[in-house]
């Protein structure tokens, strides 16, 4: 454990104050854990009483909790409801703790837990797919799929991460993005099949609400066997957090036991996850927690885990049913304890020494094109026939046909302001891309892995349901700040780790969570607005017309005419700062301005094609491996790159599946999400 206790030491550490030397009894009980689990438990009973008050009166709560009158809707609704519901809060906190202790213990990383590895993703997906594709399946056994997806994703996880010796940032940052990955080909399949997902859509965002008590029979040996199973393997599983060598000394053949301790946690995973959905950040909190409480020793940690875990999501739960009165079931818990998790794992990003990791844009070792003109020519042709095609060529009634004479002037009126819209966002976020990748020397950074994307859509959320009639010019402001402010927040963080590409990924990601898990709650309510933002969050053009169209098309144009004044200070800030500073140039102003553009751009292209497609980050990556290596023409090409990838999203997504469509931007992020964990195989 003394390696473990290592990476946790810092001079802000996560390890409780130093009084244990006046007071012997805290070496020995890790006392801060059991007052903050008391502390938790007086919250969630008083809640519960406070629930119970309003559902029943206290008279009859023994005959309710015994044997209910079947005639006495109140007693059926706390006996059958109320409480199933809470020992499924129980049930489930305590798993997802106690799998985060042990996935922490086995890859010896703090910030690993069901999320933050992907393993509850991979579940959710597979039990998705299984429902749509193969529903015969289920009879089986859900609990299977949802392993079986969990695997597959741990698979996936560990196959981007094992060029890095499963180190610890890069386990978790291959977890989130396989997370994001797998949470967009849920989206679209919600988009493509949603008169038979739409309720698997609030289910799997952890909703706790229950009918009759077989889901909590059904959770009580399955959980019960795999804790058991841990608690079996107590012992090796505290020798791993020795080290390889010295596990190894020690004769422990840690092939067998890593394997076993994370089946064991992975089965902990997709049992909760096949019961009641994805409950956010839960074994993250909790593991943190105990540990911070002073559980420093792994049977401490494997036993106050999931205590706190309990504790914490029955309070959650509790909390959000007083919030929202009995008929709250709706409300998806585990979205509200992924509010709580992502900032908690922004506010641990920074205190935590996980690895001594540099900027590696200056390092890439990529061709130099002789004549970067003919380049630009190649893409600028590809973007031109792409235009002629998605303008001129498209299925109908009669198969594939390209519109010309009479038929065409209908068909432009729908389709020209869709491609103008998609070319113009696809153009900004491929500038705003390559100016973030060019001022943090990150060659991972874009809008929407960094959060940016994210923060614009939260602002125009927020201007959406503050506002009675906000319209696309103050969805554009409310939008800018909020990608500033989400660009600002991001930058703080990996300041303190010299802008260290996998830190400011883990903070981007952590703000998207934060930002989805909004969603979620939101859309949870059934207001309308939240289903206008749902869809819109797909990054879908139908709504675009010719008036949004145009003013999309004339903001990218006033940015792309300021563009050519960063461009000296673009060819120089991958030199460093020591190097800027020499040359005369104003380095934190700079810096400002650059963020101010990136934010607007990425604000004005957000409102179009949505929050995560990946054009930022594809569209500087293809440029630069085509030799484009100077400024201007490294963006100029990301600019052509992002049209023409953003222009074909669109049009496969309203021609591939013909008559129905798909949203430009969810076609965009399938097509991205693959590239973006080639980008992290090869770092």
């Amino acid at each position: 454990m003394a390696e473990q206790e290592a990476i946790l030491s810092d001079d802000t550490s996560l390890a409780p104050p130093v009084c244990a030397s006046s007071f012997p009894i805290l070496k020995k009980y890790p006392a801060g854990a059991i007052l903050l689990c008391a502390v938790l438990i007086g919250v969630a009973a008083a809640a519960s009483l406070s629930n119970m008050i309003v559902q029943l009166p206290p008279a009859l709560w023994l005959d309710a909790l015994a044997s209910p009158d079947i005639g006495d809707m109140r007693q059926v609704l706390v006996h059958y409801a109320f409480l199933p519901r809470l020992a499924v809060s129980l049930l489930c906190g305590a798993a997802l703790g106690l799998a985060g202790t042990v996935l922490q213990q086995v890859l010896r990383n703090p910030l690993a837990s069901p999320e933050t590895v992907g393993v509850s993703a991979g579940a959710y997906l597979a039990l998705a797919l299984t429902t749509l594709l193969a529903p015969s399946l289920l009879a089986f056994g859900r609990e299977w799929v949802a392993l079986a997806g969990a695997f597959t994703a741990l698979a996936a996880v560990f196959a981007l991460s094992w060029h890095k010796g499963l180190s610890p940032l890069a386990v978790v940052l291959a977890g989130l993005v396989v997370s994001l990955y797998a949470g967009a080909i849920g989206a679209a399949l919600v988009v493509l099949r949603h008169e038979w997902l739409a309720s698997l859509f609030i289910w799997g965002a952890g909703s706790l609400g229950q009918q009759d008590w077989s889901t909590t029979l059904w959770l009580l040996p399955r959980l019960g066997g795999a804790a058991l199973a841990i608690g079996l393997m107590a012992r090796p599983l505290t020798l791993l957090g020795l080290g390889d060598e010295g596990a190894r000394s020690l004769g422990v053949p840690l092939g067998i036991w890593r394997f076993a301790g994370l089946a064991a946690a992975v089965a902990l995973i997709a049992f909760v996850v096949a019961a009641v959905g994805v409950i956010g950040f839960g074994g993250l909190a909790a593991a943190t927690l105990a540990r911070i409480g002073g559980a420093r020793r792994l049977g401490q940690q494997l036993l106050m885990a999931p205590l706190i875990g309990g504790a914490l999501l029955w309070a959650v739960d509790q909390g959000v049913q007083v919030a929202t009165g009995p008929q709250g079931d709706l409300l998806p818990t585990g979205a509200m304890t992924a509010l709580l998790g992502a900032p908690l794992l922004l506010w641990l990003l920074p205190r935590l020494k996980l690895a001594t990791e540099t900027p590696s844009l200056g390092s890439e070792h990529l061709p130099r094109a002789r004549r970067p003109g003919l380049a630009l020519a190649a893409i600028g042709g590809l973007l031109l026939l792409l235009l002629a095609l998605a303008l001129l060529y498209a299925p109908g009634p009669h198969g594939w046909t390209f519109a010309s004479g009479d038929q065409l002037q209908p068909l432009l009126s729908w389709r020209l302001p869709r491609v103008c819209a998609a070319l113009a966002a696809g153009a900004m976020l491929a500038l705003a891309g390559f100016m973030m990748q060019r001022l943090t020397g990150n060659p991972m950074a874009s809008p929407e892995v960094l959060g940016i994307s994210a923060g614009a859509a939260l602002g125009m959320m927020v201007a959406l349901f503050s506002l009675s009639d906000a319209g696309r010019p103050v969805q554009t402001a409310a939008a800018t700040i909020g990608a500033f402010a989400a660009l600002l927040v991001t930058l703080a963080i990996g300041r303190r780790a010299a802008y260290a590409p996998e830190r400011l990924l883990l903070a981007g990601v952590a703000l998207t969570a934060l930002f989805d898990a909004l969603i979620l709650v939101l859309t949870a309510t059934g207001d309308p607005r939240a289903m206008l933002l749902l869809n819109w969050l797909t990054g879908s053009t139908y709504g675009v017309d010719a008036n949004s169209a145009l003013l999309t098309s004339a903001i990218a144009f006033c940015l792309f005419l300021l563009a050519p004044l960063f461009m000296r200070w673009l060819d120089m800030l991958p030199l460093g700062s020591v190097a800027v500073q020499s040359l005369g140039v104003n380095l934190g102003a700079t810096r400002l301005l650059v963020l101010l553009m990136v934010a607007a751009l990425t604000a004005a292209s957000t409102l179009v094609v949505g929050p995560l497609t990946f054009i930022g980050l594809m569209a500087p990556h293809l440029a630069r491996r085509l030799g484009l290596a100077r400024a201007l023409p490294q963006a100029v090409g990301a600019v052509l790159a992002g049209s023409l990838i953003m222009v074909a999203a669109d049009w496969i997504g309203r021609t591939a599946i013909f008559p129905r469509q798909n949203p430009a931007g969810l076609v965009a992020t399938l097509i991205g999400g693959p590239v973006l964990m080639w980008l992290l195989r090869r770092r």
